[in-house]
């Protein structure tokens, strides 16, 4: 029993001083004729798709000057606290006024 004792604390002692399995290989680089990846870059936005720049001149008037007519497919008429939908759209034109002086507070574009 001692000598199965003995050789098994050997064995224990042989194994700490093994060194640590070695780690994989890095994958082979590309053959250095392959091309590279294109890059993709987004398109950039669009600056004013609905024309709000225009428009700026109307910021502080009464929001009876808005044009007429409202196409409601391409613009938008809504007071700064009224409820409107999030979806954007870069060529729907928004005039927003304050509801309480009816003067027209921002035009933009969604």
């Amino acid at each position: 029993m001692r000598r199965l004792a003995a050789i098994a604390g050997m064995l224990l002692m042989a194994s700490a001083c093994a060194s640590p399995p070695q780690a994989e290989p890095p994958p082979p680089y590309a053959h250095p004729s392959a091309e590279p990846a294109p890059i993709a870059t987004p398109a950039p936005p669009q600056k004013d798709a609905c024309g709000a720049a225009d428009l700026q001149g109307l910021i502080g008037h009464p929001r009876t000057e808005i044009p007429v007519p409202v196409q409601p497919d391409r613009q938008r008429v809504a007071c700064t606290t009224c409820p409107v939908t999030e979806d954007y759209r870069p060529d729907r034109l928004n005039f927003f006024f304050d509801a309480g002086s009816g003067r027209i507070r921002e035009i933009k574009c969604g």
